[in-house]
């Protein structure tokens, strides 16, 4: 049929269009305009450039970068590892499976700043558990402050981390198995396929997509961790857990530099850009390799 466009679902979409671009693109665009610029307490700032990147890649900003990645990459691996682990195990027919669903949930529903301070508590030398624990079976001939190492803190913040990102993983890739049909492992256990094959050529593949959905997601809230690291450590003891996102703060806000602050946070938007770009290619990919193999 002829005749004018509706323009009706269009207008409906003004006001979703509206507040997207109030409450993401605008602050996006004034925090590439800030990193261009001297902006600080002062009342006035004045535009040099590009300034603020070249100071942040002549100091020890290169350092941070590799620093949040190998900490994001090992707190990534465990939480994809443990959550495969968690969500098989929930998804057998074990006694307790029930409970077990829901004694997993508790560091994902518990705040996140209760759940740290916790941990804080436990890691203290004097009077923390996990030290105590330590000396009482001879691992530690004294008290040991976890926090207070630049290795022990390190590892301290990647292990509370994991602790509250491991849930999430595991319902979520829980949800991926349960969607997959019982016929096919049982014709493979039929034909005399061992557990180990079955999840190898069955399960792993079916759940993929999801693996790499959340592997990014994981990847995102990891390079973006604040709480549990400032709660834990500040980014200390030197430095040894500051990340970009914790440099980015203490830059802008702790130091009043805003326009150093602005172009770390470009840098890190950068960053999540590519990682968001690599996953839609790799998930392209598997479409592509799942139509051919369906043909």
């Amino acid at each position: 049929m002829g005749g004018r466009p509706n323009v009706f679902p269009y207008l409906l979409l003004v006001p979703a269009l509206f507040i997207t671009l109030a409450i993401v693109a605008w602050p996006l665009l004034e925090t590439v305009r800030l990193s261009f610029t001297d902006a600080s307490l002062k009342p006035t700032e004045e535009f040099i450039g590009l300034a603020n990147y070249e100071k942040i890649f002549s100091r020890r900003f290169p350092e941070v970068i590799g620093r949040t990645f190998y900490w994001m990459a090992i707190s990534v691996t465990l939480k994809m590892v443990v959550g495969v682990m968690g969500a098989m195990l929930l998804n057998s027919a074990v006694p307790g499976r029930g409970l077990m669903r829901v004694l997993v949930m508790p560091p994902w529903i518990v705040p996140i700043a209760i759940g740290v301070f916790m941990w804080r508590w436990m890691y203290n030398g004097q009077f923390g558990m996990i030290s105590g624990v330590a000396q009482y079976l001879g691992i530690l001939a004294g008290p040991y402050e976890f926090l207070g190492d630049r290795t022990g803190a390190f590892y301290s913040t990647v292990v509370t981390d994991v602790w509250v990102g491991t849930p999430m993983v595991t319902i979520y890739l829980l949800a991926a198995m349960q969607s997959i049909s019982p016929d096919l492992h049982e014709a493979a256990w039929v034909d005399g396929a061992s557990r180990w094959y079955r999840f190898r050529r069955i399960t792993l593949p079916l759940i993929m997509p999801a693996v790499a959905t959340m592997g990014l997601l994981s990847a995102i809230w990891t390079f973006n961790s604040f709480d549990i690291i400032w709660i834990l450590t500040e980014g200390g003891p030197r430095g040894s857990t500051t990340t970009m996102i914790i440099d980015t703060y203490k830059t802008a806000i702790s130091r009043n530099r805003y326009g150093e602050g602005a172009a770390r946070a470009v840098m890190i938007v950068i960053f999540l850009s590519s990682f968001a770009a690599f996953y839609f290619y790799m998930l392209s990919r598997m479409a592509k390799r799942s139509l051919s193999n369906d043909k």
